[in-house]
């Protein structure tokens, strides 16, 4: 790691350098080549610095107390010892998480689908409550979110609900929603007062952007318009603006109907279709990897990543035995259960990286 760490700072060095020379600096494209390189390793330097300082100061005090017979001087030294230590420690736990390749979606937006599997009504009305709980997360984070298409339960919540989440680093954060979601309480339509168990399958998918090519021919895909029945208002409902795209390698089925433009329902549908491409290939690229994206889930319906536990009001993520308050939870405040889930997918990575 000290070899890696001495390498990206005397690139760095070398980058600023050449920056400031009067060929580089008169030629744009090479000088902002330049420029996105060293902010890309900006941080890793400047930390590495601050360490290499620690260091010189650690070894100066280290002979000083080897060396001088001034008491003052030597329990000086001592203290400095103590406080370098900490501060070197502190960096290097920094310049590991540093070093860690980073995701490569992490700051691509959302497509999160959430579908109410097991138990029937119960399991819709369920999706309709991780709706609502991943609406309030989104106006707390500042993230905006837009329905792309739903299909209500009979009765209440959504047997299906796509929709797209846009913001700073929001794959970063929603990734590990990803899969079955559990949940154990007494269902209204209960006249015993039994506490009933339902599922509701989230899947989560990084929008693909124009730097990625996933080809989509004509002749691959099935496209159907339809009149919408979505909750985009009465003009809605009066023209077949809804757009069905059937892709026919996979059998991969795209629906968009919240727009009242049949392009745009097109636009958006073709976008998650690339989103649900681009899934499959890099599941098949996992498999072939141990990777870091079991913590994200499969998606699949035998996989519980969470329970919510209403009579005990309590919220677990099984993945990692981390427990907190349902209620808090619910109202939006998932950043205790994200923030852990991003720490141990961190410790996981520096303990295969072998730090």
């Amino acid at each position: 790691m000290y070899e890696s760490l001495l390498a990206i700072k005397s690139r760095h060095d070398e980058i600023l350098k050449k920056l400031t020379e009067p060929e580089v600096f008169n030629d744009i494209k090479k000088y902002q080549e330049l420029n996105k390189e060293a902010s890309k390793i900006e941080e890793i330097a400047t930390t590495f610095k601050e360490f290499l300082a620690s260091e010189e100061l650690f070894k100066l005090s280290k002979d000083i107390l080897n060396n001088e017979k001034d008491q003052e001087l030597i329990t000086l030294a001592k203290e400095d010892i103590e406080i370098q230590e900490e501060k070197m420690m502190k960096l290097e736990e920094k310049l590991k998480e540093l070093l860690l390749p980073q995701d490569e979606n992490d700051d691509k937006n959302v497509i999160m689908e959430i579908r109410g599997a097991a138990g029937g009504d119960e399991a819709n009305i369920f999706s309709g409550d991780l709706f609502k709980m991943y609406q309030k997360y989104c106006e707390n984070e500042g993230f905006k979110i837009k329905i792309v298409d739903s299909t209500y339960g009979t009765a209440g919540g959504f047997s299906q609900i796509v929709f797209t989440i846009k913001g700073e680093k929001v794959w970063s954060k929603l990734k590990f929603e990803r899969g079955v979601h559990r949940v154990q309480r007494v269902p209204q339509t209960e006249t015993q007062g039994r506490v009933h168990t339902s599922t509701a399958t989230v899947t989560v998918l990084p929008e693909i952007d124009d730097t990625i090519n996933i080809e989509i021919k004509p002749e691959d895909i099935e496209v159907n318009v339809f009149r919408s029945s979505g909750a985009g208002g009465q003009s809605v409902n009066t023209t077949d603006s809804a757009v069905r795209i059937i892709h026919k390698k996979t059998g991969i089925v795209v629906t968009s109907q919240d727009e009242r433009s049949q392009i745009t329902n097109k636009e958006t549908a073709l976008k998650i279709l690339k989103s649900k491409l681009y899934e499959l290939e890099v599941k098949k690229r996992d498999e072939e990897e141990s990777g870091m994206r079991k913590l994200a889930g499969t998606g699949d319906r035998s996989e519980k990543i969470r329970t919510y536990n209403y009579p005990q009001d309590r919220v677990t993520d099984h993945r990692i035995g981390f427990s907190t308050s349902l209620k808090i939870v619910m109202e939006g405040s998932l950043d205790k259960i994200i923030d852990a889930l991003i720490a141990f997918e961190k410790a996981e990575k520096i303990k295969e990286a072998g730090y």
